[in-house]
């Protein structure tokens, strides 16, 4: 069926924008249609994308159009229409600047340029912010990735990155059904991982001979650099985000460090219970979060544009709105993280057994004093799995964990059952004392709303590889029996813990393919092969107090 166009619209197809450096970028211009030839100027909205800039925006454009927009929709260098080699992320930057300024100067132009953009299309506005184009006066970001080795913290690329960069090989769109993912996944070393895809991946491979934060990522860094931002941005993610850390981060960052006051005080941040693909659907895994999960995301955005980019009185919402899960419901706040919090310890016990859900470990707000050590052993051969599809498209989800709860080498402390709901929202952390056999060992923690028909989903996890626990800059392999306190990110959560249910946190040392496995070797990291069962010991006791930090709202 022939596409539908609104009777306004017009289209001008493969617009040849020049880079600095004499490299053209393809843009197609979706713009409304001119009146008795007299060329009107709107506001622009720019959206660069590596996923084929004609498959990904036709709605987008459309809707935009009628809203009396002109939507620039462009293929990144090196991949679509455009000229040039795709390095990902290396050169959208300054590529982000020249559109800009080249949108800014058109005739059908006022001047006034917007972007958006998600995922890949997050991230580089950031890179773009950062440059300080003097045109771009808004943006929309969902759920951009964070800095370098924020969501995975290991100093090596996720396996399930290697799909991503398989999809954007070439100038197409590539197929992911005909790869065995999960047999791609075990092989080691990572490095060569590429070659069970059946293809050589530069990217994958340079990315391997940079296992920490050095001078290489430098130009991937925004995080530390939204001094230089004065743009008003309204962030958007989902709890169940994959790269869900770096909506949070971003406008926190942005609230306190921005430019200026006014850049401070123009950011906006909308959560909802959504994966990757945000506001595409009430139900993820086994939950359905209800109707209301599902707003006008599209009209969200165009208060924020006709607001920044038309110069209109409209409201543009509270800073901060959140969907709160358990209770299922979208509130209205004022910052981030909530100023009411009620940053509360609960502690981990167990009489040296929380091996398993059938265990005894026990979680509580009373701090340990006398107790036995808990012991498991992880072996990469046989990993603790991460509930996941295979691809990473979306990379995990609100999962029932209590099957994989069934396995020894993962302990489990859980609370009584509720008396009243508690309301979990903003940052969790882990305090977690451990020791290990080996000279680098990874450990996971995951935080888990056990049901009473004892369904346990999974909210929020992360993880630390021990040898970067001092930061991503400073590996130290540690000393096989010594304890050592680990601080673990596990991201940001708003789930209300309904009466009778328990709140669980799970720990152990691997979260596979999620992550990659740590072989425990303390080897140069993406290049052994060999792997080593490692004896993992977890402390909680008084000088060792291990403990998940509940940011608690109160009721009243």
């Amino acid at each position: 069926m022939a596409a539908s166009y609104p009777r306004e619209l017009q289209i001008q197809f493969d617009l040849r924008v020049p880079m600095r450096d004499g490299i053209t970028l393809s843009a197609d211009i979706y713009m409304p249609v001119a009146n008795q030839g007299k060329i009107n100027r709107y506001p622009v909205i720019l959206s660069r994308t590596p996923y084929m800039k004609a498959d990904v925006s036709l709605e987008n454009a459309k809707y935009f159009v009628r809203h009396g927009y002109i939507f620039v929709s462009m293929d990144v260098r090196g991949r679509g229409d455009s000229d040039g080699d795709f390095v990902p992320y290396f050169n959208e930057g300054r590529d982000g600047y020249d559109a800009i300024e080249w949108c800014a100067e058109q005739p059908w132009s006022d001047g006034n340029v917007g972007t958006i953009g998600a995922s890949y299309g997050g991230r580089i506005q950031w890179l773009t912010a950062v440059e300080r184009p003097p045109h771009l006066k808004a943006m929309v970001v969902l759920v951009p990735p964070s800095d370098p080795f924020v969501e995975t913290p290991t100093g090596t690329p996720s396996p399930m990155h290697l799909c991503w960069l398989h999809l954007v090989s070439g100038r197409a769109l590539q197929s992911m059904d005909v790869v065995e993912w999960e047999q791609v996944y075990q092989h080691l070393p990572l490095v060569t991982m590429d070659e069970r895809v059946g293809r050589r991946i530069p990217s994958w491979r340079t990315e391997m001979q940079h296992t920490q934060l050095d001078s290489y990522w430098e130009p991937l860094c925004y995080q530390q650099h939204f001094e230089r931002v004065e743009v008003p941005a309204l962030h958007i993610s989902g709890w169940y985000d994959d790269e869900q850390i770096g909506t949070p981060l971003n406008y926190v960052g942005m609230t306190a460090r921005g430019a200026n006051a006014e850049a401070r005080a123009h950011q906006r941040l909308l959560m909802g219970p959504w994966g990757h693909d945000t506001n595409a659907s009430s139900k993820l895994g086994a939950v359905d979060f209800g109707p209301q999960a599902i707003i006008d995301l599209r009209a969200e955005q165009l208060r924020w544009y006709d607001h920044y980019l038309k110069g209109q009185t409209v409201e543009v919402g509270a800073p901060v709105r959140i969907f709160v899960m358990g209770r299922n419901e979208w509130r209205d706040e004022h910052e981030w993280p909530l100023a009411r919090t009620q940053w509360t310890p609960f502690y981990m016990h167990s009489q040296g057994r929380a091996n398993s859900r059938f265990g005894n470990g026990t979680l509580t707000r009373v701090k340990p004093d006398a107790e036995q050590v808990d012991t498991y052993l992880y072996d990469p051969a046989d990993a603790f799995p991460f509930i996941t599809d295979a691809t990473s498209s979306q990379i995990g989800g609100p999962d029932d964990y209590a099957s994989l709860q069934r396995r020894d080498d993962v302990l489990v402390y859980t609370t009584e059952p509720l008396e009243e709901d508690i309301e979990v929202t903003g940052p969790i952390k882990v305090e977690l004392y451990a020791a290990s056999s080996a000279p680098d060992t990874d450990f996971m923690a995951m935080l888990i709303d056990v049901w009473p028909n004892g369904l346990r989903q999974r909210l929020c996890d992360s993880m630390v590889r021990a040898r970067f626990r001092k930061g991503m800059d400073k590996p130290e392999l540690i000393e096989p029996g010594q304890i050592y306190h680990y601080t673990i990110d596990c991201w940001n959560v708003s789930q209300v813990f309904k009466a009778g249910h328990r709140i669980c946190i799970q720990i152990t040392s691997s979260a596979f393919p999620k992550y990659d496995r740590n072989q425990n070797t303390g080897e140069p990291l993406g290049m052994a092969t060999e792997i080593a069962v490692a004896e993992q010991r977890i402390y909680h006791d008084a000088a060792h107090p291990s403990a998940v930090i509940l940011p608690i709202i109160p009721s009243n």
